[in-house]
């Protein structure tokens, strides 16, 4: 899906007004944060905080690798 969105004046800011559809694909209502992240084609766009999609998927291969003795600590 491709759209067009051009740049408005808001307040002192610029912004980029959003349609419904893409709020909605990206489960985001009006003061929910977004993150833009640079890639070398452009910028991305998610709901979620890459970085703690980073930490989490590191946190689920330690519990992988020592489930045993998370196991054992559990009890």
């Amino acid at each position: 899906m491709n759209m067009i969105s051009k740049i408005a004046k808001h307040g002192n800011s610029q912004a980029i007004p959003i349609s419904k559809e893409v709020l909605a694909k990206l489960r985001v209502e009006q003061g929910d944060p977004v993150y833009l992240t640079e890639t070398p084609t452009g910028f991305h766009i998610s709901a979620s905080d890459p970085q703690f999609e980073a930490k989490m998927a590191a946190a689920e291969a330690i519990m992988r690798e020592d489930r045993d003795i998370l196991r054992v600590l559990a009890k």
